[in-house]
């Protein structure tokens, strides 16, 4: 499905649930249906005006990262005005030279401290991730945002672990780049923390766990493609945070998108005790299609301990 396309199709869905919205507004006024119900309509309704109409920013975001964005929309933009940008900011630039020198990245095992040399070897696709790493976690410490500060950092601990896990299992894929894998996996939950944001404001959906929480499994995907979409990521970038929850998708080869479900997938077990991870997979067509079962992912795992490990650190985490 092209982009655009998939910006038609979240209008279409966005217009039908705003209908749906209004009937249940109506039905409650009427006591068919409860307050509750038409307090989560609304603000699903909102969510669908804000989408459509592009008003999707994160609360309290960095301008320094809308400013690596652009400067990296040029992909001949030399690495000395990637440096300026980058060093304008002490704690985005302190993040790259982590990045740059993480076990991960640093295969020479020679430290670098300055940031052109720190931005020519980690690339552009790192340079975004270690951007966006900055601006959301910058998110947790938002005067606004305090009251979901726990959420938050749920949220962030999710997003580092998907990252980094992405970036050592697509390794394993052919065709699949691991920076902007990892740039991806960082990216994957963006939707549920827009909509955490802004539930916030709600107190009383905010008060209900459950409503929240089919609110985060039904829209959280949708939104968060809307939010790349937004910040002109790439199309495969786009795909991937879109379609990280069809688990029956299907497709000729292991591409992106299928790295991202997995990732997600395996982040909720991994790094506890030892895990039959081919029957947490069971059924799931990514998991077959990159052609792993039980023993060839825990050796992935295994042998990317320590790349899991400082990567997390670099990112922030």
């Amino acid at each position: 499905m092209s982009g655009r396309e998939g910006s038609l199709n979240l209008d279409i869905e966005f217009q039908v649930l705003k209908g749906e919205y209004m009937s249940m507004k109506a039905a409650a006024n009427s006591d068919v249906a409860t307050g509750q119900s038409a307090i989560a309509f609304q603000f699903v309704a909102e969510l669908a005006i804000e989408v459509t109409k592009g008003r999707v920013e994160l609360p309290a975001f960095p301008d320094v990262a809308t400013r690596v964005r652009k400067a990296l929309s040029d992909e001949h933009v030399a690495p000395e005005q990637i440096a300026r940008v980058v060093g304008s900011e002490a704690g985005l630039a302190a993040r790259v030279l982590m990045l740059s020198n993480s076990a991960a990245i640093n295969h020479s095992g020679k430290t670098v401290s300055d940031l052109k040399t720190a931005i020519t070897r980690i690339g552009h696709n790192n340079v975004r991730t270690a951007a966006m790493a900055f601006a959301i976690a910058k998110l947790r410490h938002a005067e606004e945002l305090k009251p979901i500060i726990k959420e938050l950092e749920r949220l962030w601990n999710e997003a580092t672990m998907v990252a980094v896990l992405s970036h050592v299992i697509a390794r394993q894929v052919p065709g699949v780049n691991a920076d902007e894998a990892m740039l991806t996996g960082l990216l994957h939950n963006v939707g549920k923390i827009y909509i955490l944001a802004r539930a916030h404001k709600f107190p009383e959906l905010f008060a209900d766990p459950v409503a929240m929480g089919d609110i985060m499994r039904d829209w959280q995907a949708n939104v968060g493609k809307a939010i790349i979409e937004s910040w002109g990521f790439a199309g495969p970038v786009v795909d991937a945070v879109g379609d990280q929850e069809d688990l029956d998708r299907t497709a000729g080869y292991a591409d992106l998108t299928d790295v991202i479900i997995v990732a997600v997938l395996a982040a909720s077990f991994v790094g506890g005790d030892e895990v039959d991870f081919e029957l947490n997979m069971q059924g799931v067509k990514a998991f077959t299609r990159m052609n792993l079962d039980n023993e060839k992912f825990v050796a992935v795992m295994h042998d990317g301990a320590e790349e899991i490990k400082s990567l997390r650190l670099a990112l922030g985490s």
